[in-house]
């Protein structure tokens, strides 16, 4: 049996076809990534998801037929099983678009100027289960849109319920997950290993019942542990 770890599938969904060629081009040049199809609006993509059952879905926003955030809903929302992982590529950034993309389950949301290696990058990341906000993304959903995710809805942990499932280590944890740094930023900043900080997330998750790093930060918001201060 071959010990070749297999290449992580991906499904690229945009309106645009010069786009997708673009994307697919890029993506076809990496040994770890292999694209199993393409998807030129909302329904393709949630019919080729079903279909081809991939790792990672590169989703647009605007598109016909059913927009990105409800193809994302539909195929990563809280409701779903076995759910691929989602990452939002967009040339909108839009406080609004950001928050409803990670609430309908997106594991990630980059801008399509980035470069490719960011986008390869991006995939990597969500495909290994850590969520992904690109830091211009990080600053607009804390500077700008932070006071409509709060209070908490109905039916949601509220803050002492948050405050009472975590210890306080943990709680200065979630905090810096808000504020968009990654493991290596955080066990700088409370110097302790990466290791660690990597133990301390996934208790996090799982005394909330949260499921990756970004429904993390958007709990964080809802109910008003993180700073709306850029």
């Amino acid at each position: 049996m071959s010990d070749t770890p297999q290449p992580i599938r991906v499904l690229v969904c945009d309106d645009q076809a010069l786009v997708r060629t673009g994307y697919v081009t890029i993506f076809s040049a990496q040994p770890d990534l292999e694209v199993v199809g393409e998807a030129e609006n909302g329904l393709e993509a949630v019919r080729a998801a079903r279909e081809l059952r991939p790792d990672v879905i590169v989703m647009d926003i605007r598109m016909p037929l059913l927009d990105g955030i409800r193809a994302t809903r539909q195929l990563a929302g809280p409701d779903t099983e076995s759910a691929p992982k989602v990452l939002v590529v967009t040339t909108f950034n839009v406080d609004a678009y950001v928050y409803d993309a990670l609430r309908a389950g997106a594991s990630g949301f980059l801008l399509k100027d980035a470069p490719p290696a960011e986008l390869v990058n991006g995939i990597r990341t969500v495909a290994r289960g850590e969520a992904l906000l690109a830091p211009a993304v990080t600053r607009h959903l804390i500077g700008h849109f932070a006071e409509h995710l709060r209070p908490a809805d109905t039916g949601r942990p509220a803050r002492q319920d948050v405050v009472r499932a975590l210890r306080p280590r943990e709680l200065e944890v979630l905090q810096l997950i808000a504020e968009g740094l990654s493991n290596t930023e955080i066990a700088a900043a409370m110097s302790i290993t990466p290791e660690t900080v990597k133990t301390y997330v996934s208790r996090i998750l799982a005394k909330l019942g949260l499921r990756d790093r970004v429904q993390a930060v958007v709990l964080a918001y809802r109910v008003g542990l993180a700073s709306a201060t850029p």
